[in-house]
């Protein structure tokens, strides 16, 4: 029982950091706190992380009778959290460049020290961090959980056990981003920057079709049954 735990939590963790790619959002969560101080923007990635850690949670434990209470499908779950993401990196691809540390009135993306905390979950944390894709995967790793109390303790303790491990490595993955520019240089990091937007476009526009597949898959077969 003891292996089939931790291989339920390495499998999980291993699916969950995979998909929410911390090293990648860095660069994201570092462009959108570029006027915060490096204090600032450390408390900022631990409400970041703290934030994921309870979306997390609720995914696991409640996301799949919360989808089906307000009669949301996983298909309309993607494809809505896959236009948002899709919407963030857009805008963060076309956005005017800024010259590393020099303050831009007109970066509307980004964020300063009044406007940190009400940003924090939505949208560093929602969609950019703990987006569709996470949200949907931990929802999947938890649908398949049995009624015995044996097995669904087991089941629990790795889902605590993940979304712990997932919390900690945003946190410090997140809090050390600024330190980025000091390996990558002014001119890597900007490119850096503009490759990780188009990442997270390309990332929404994936979930928005994994949607509309899994939403238009059964029509086809519907279809051609007839």
């Amino acid at each position: 029982m003891f292996d089939s735990l931790i291989s339920e939590i390495l499998f999980g963790f291993t699916g969950l950091i995979s998909i929410i790619n911390p090293f990648g959002g860095a660069f994201v969560f570092l462009d959108r706190t570029s006027k915060l101080t490096d204090e600032a923007r450390r408390l900022l990635a631990k409400r970041v992380a703290i934030n994921a850690f309870f979306v997390l949670l609720v995914a696991f434990f409640v996301g799949m009778p919360i989808l089906h209470f307000f009669g949301i499908s996983m298909e309309a779950l993607r494809i809505g959290g896959g236009l948002a993401v899709a919407v963030s990196g857009w805008q963060m691809l076309t956005a005017p460049e800024v010259t590393p540390g020099a303050a831009d009135d007109t970066a509307l993306a980004q964020i300063d020290a009044g406007e940190a905390s009400s940003k924090a979950f939505f949208p560093l944390t929602v969609p950019l961090t703990t987006g569709p894709g996470s949200i949907a995967t931990a929802i999947a790793l938890s649908a398949n959980r049995t009624h015995q109390i044996s097995a669904w303790v087991m089941s629990s303790i790795a889902s605590v056990v993940i979304s712990v491990l997932v919390t900690i490595v945003i946190f410090l993955v997140y809090s050390h981003a600024a330190r980025l520019p000091k390996f990558l240089g002014a001119e890597g990091t900007r490119v850096a920057l503009r490759v990780s937007s188009f990442l997270l476009l390309c990332i929404g526009v994936q979930i928005i079709l994994t949607g509309l597949e899994g939403f238009l898959t059964p029509l086809a077969d519907l279809h051609a049954a007839k």
